[in-house]
């Protein structure tokens, strides 16, 4: 007989790729939360997010998903313990395997099939994300700002405690309900630094603007989807 090491490290397999299905599913459920809302499922006429409150949009096929992968997952402990059988010849995994195999495959390719069409149809609203950025006074940039500072002879540590010590302040202002940023578009955190004489010994203004530019972090958006889909 053949070993069932074998099947079980197929089925642990597709448990894997469900969990990165799942990975995918719950970001845009967490995307489609009101106070997030930084993209959505396609929501058709007439498509109905709940049977008893009418205004909800639910993220019913990501929701879909999750619980699939849950289902493929739980696939693993049986096939795993049909490793072991006896003198290699009993028929203890026959009953398992009639069940497992067949309904890890064809989920497996519902699911993938689903989580194409429904990425295909993704609803992305970019000018959610910047907003959703910005409440953060900048404080986003607070790892950029750590990086720079040892490159002008600041240890990491005191470093760090430069950058901590505004950032916290910021936090601060933000819950005492101070504007994020200014009519000139310029961050809490960024006029803070600005404003610390012990970073401005080693970083000029120009420096620490540099370190609030979003665009250092998409630099390489097109060579990753490039390397993803080629």
């Amino acid at each position: 007989v053949i070993q069932r090491d074998r099947y079980a490290q197929v089925i642990s397999a597709i448990a894997i790729l469900a969990s990165s299905c799942e990975q995918i599913a719950v970001a845009i459920r967490h995307f489609q939360r009101t106070e997030v809302y930084e993209a959505e499922e396609y929501f058709s006429v007439g498509q109905k997010g709940s049977s008893a409150m009418p205004h909800k949009r639910n993220p019913v096929l990501s929701e879909n998903i999750t619980g699939l992968c849950r289902v493929l997952r739980s696939f693993v402990t049986p096939a795993l313990e049909n490793v072991a059988l006896w003198h290699e010849r009993d028929i203890s995994h026959s009953s398992v395997e009639r069940f497992i195999l067949p309904d890890a495959f064809i989920t497996a390719d519902f699911m993938l099939m689903r989580l194409t069409n429904m990425v295909d149809k993704l609803l992305v609203y970019p000018e959610n994300m910047m907003k959703n950025l910005n409440l953060t006074g900048g404080l986003v940039f607070s790892g950029r700002v750590l990086l720079e500072l040892p490159f002008k002879g600041i240890s990491r540590e005191e470093a760090y405690k430069i950058v901590q010590r505004n950032a916290m302040k910021v936090w601060a202002d933000l819950q005492n309900g101070k504007a994020a940023i200014n009519e000139k578009n310029e961050s809490l955190f960024l006029l803070a630094l600005l404003e610390d004489e012990d970073l401005r010994k080693s970083l000029s203004e120009e420096d620490v603007r540099k370190c609030f530019d979003y665009n250092y972090y998409t630099k390489n958006v097109d060579a990753i989807f490039k390397r993803t889909f080629k």
